[in-house]
């Protein structure tokens, strides 16, 4: 069902720039009577009115009390005529100075003027029911606004600009063309037309099916930019965990020294890697005994990587491995895991020490390299090998597909749960369609698959869903 928005008669207003000091502050209208309210408490520096047939104007003038025509700040309005908004309805936008004193006196005098407060995303709501942007664009605002990186602006750019949309209507109106061409021979069993071509609808499944698990595998990238990679540090004391830390951020950000045992807590810092955020915790050093403070920070460090989405497991080039070393490979999984040689300066730059670390690999898994193990050797103090490293990591991330913030990724929970389960039911349909199942059981898989797409760009929709959506948008958005 195709939820019919509502006709706006009301005018909302919001506070659309943070709360505090700053050179401007913008209180954001938009609904029929934004232009009238106002006129009600602004007056232009060379008494222009404002000109219903323009499209696009900027005034200069002051905020009055209308009660008192005391004047209250200078400020900037500016006028965006319906449908040519954001919104697509009038849009009013009066940029007065930042702070709170000025930012509150302005939203309460516009109040006061005939405009109600607006809720949280109403603004981004509007587009979405006046039909400027999809679901999925309009989740690509609070994307933008909440942006930690260079890579999570782009990708969210590009959603905003209708990227995911123009993929997932195409899958969508092809499991639609499925869906017909079945439900054509289901209602006419019974009159001269042309039996269900199962091979074609076979052929058009599976088509549809790896288009939907080739945009599940930018998930991950999608979570990544979202909120970014949460990466463990781990090894021995002293393999140089804190100096690789430092080598990735280019700066000192935890004590390194030759002494046992130095970092006793979990040390975190953020770092940016091809616009991807990356979480660095360094950990304590793994190791048996020590006192009971340094056993707490092994604890944390075993808890460190358990609940990393990437494990740097560093072991030192120059030094024999024992059996705390093959523990800790022995632990780890191979898929979100890079092992690290570190001291490669040490070893010399003559010697075959990624073939050296694998080696120690295979020692540890009983004579077998496991498969998709990433193996690497750098020196954290002279540079050498980091950028390796980097593409390591950025394989992990990519599951080795490369990063390419240009194309369409699953950004939000909720598209990736929503592309989850259309592309389990596409499955489940191409196998009931394989074995020429039953045309009725086919059709209500490719059904729910088609709901679940519409879902994520609006086509289908209830009320509720709304409210989950924009509630969790910020005020003036």
């Amino acid at each position: 069902m195709v939820y019919e928005p509502p006709i706006h008669e009301d005018t909302i207003v919001a506070v659309s720039t943070a709360i505090g000091p700053g050179a401007i502050g913008i209180v954001r209208m938009s609904g029929p009577e934004a232009t009238a309210v106002a006129e009600a408490v602004f007056r232009p520096a060379r008494a222009k009115p404002l000109q219903p047939a323009e499209t696009y104007s900027l005034l200069y003038g002051h905020v009055l009390d209308p009660q008192t025509g005391e004047a209250l700040d200078e400020a900037l309005l500016a006028v965006m005529r319906a449908p040519r908004s954001y919104t697509r309805e009038d849009v009013v936008e009066l940029h007065c100075h930042g702070g709170l004193a000025a930012q509150r006196t302005v939203l309460r005098l516009l109040v006061r003027a005939g405009a109600r407060l607006a809720e949280p995303g109403e603004f981004t709501r509007r587009a979405f029911l006046n039909g400027r942007i999809d679901l999925a664009q309009a989740e690509s605002v609070a994307a933008i606004v909440a942006a930690r990186s260079t890579g999570a602006l782009r990708a969210s750019v590009r959603q905003l600009e209708g990227g995911l949309s123009q993929r997932l209507r195409a899958l969508r109106q092809e499991m639609v063309r499925l869906l017909a061409c079945i439900e054509a021979t289901v209602d006419f069993s019974d009159e001269d037309v042309e039996t269900l071509d199962w091979e074609s609808l076979v052929e058009g499944l599976t088509s549809a099916r790896d288009a939907l698990g080739r945009l599940l595998r930018t998930a991950f990238v999608g979570r990544a930019l979202e909120q970014g990679v949460r990466t463990a540090i781990v090894g021995r004391p002293n393999v140089g965990k804190s100096s690789l830390l430092n080598a990735l951020l280019m700066r000192e950000r935890a004590i390194v020294s030759d002494i046992p045992g130095t970092t006793r807590d979990t040390v975190e810092e953020l770092m940016e890697l091809d616009g991807i955020p990356i979480h660095l915790v360094d950990t304590a050093g793994m190791r048996s005994g020590g006192d009971h403070v340094e056993q707490l920070g092994v604890e944390r460090s075993v808890r460190a990587m358990e609940q990393a989405d990437l494990v740097l497991a560093v072991f030192d080039l120059s030094r024999a491995w024992d059996d705390v070393d093959r523990q800790l490979i022995g632990g780890l999984d191979p898929v979100r895991a890079i092992v690290v040689g570190n001291k490669r300066d040490v070893v010399g730059s003559d010697a075959d020490v990624v073939a050296a670390l694998a080696a120690h690999v295979r020692e540890a898994g009983d004579g077998e390299t496991p498969p998709g193990w990433r193996v690497c050797a750098v020196s954290a103090t002279t540079g050498e090998g980091l950028d390796d490293l980097r593409s390591l990591i950025q394989e992990v991330i990519t599951g080795g597909e490369g990063l390419h913030l240009d194309e369409p990724v699953l950004a939000s929970e909720r598209q990736r749960s929503l592309v989850t389960e259309a592309y389990e039911s596409a499955g489940a349909a191409l196998t009931g369609a394989s074995r020429e199942a039953g045309e009725e059981l086919v059709c209500e898989d490719i059904r729910a698959a088609v709901q679940a797409l519409g879902r994520i760009t609006g086509e289908e929709l209830t009320p509720d869903l709304l409210d989950e959506i924009f509630s969790s948008f910020c005020l003036g958005k």
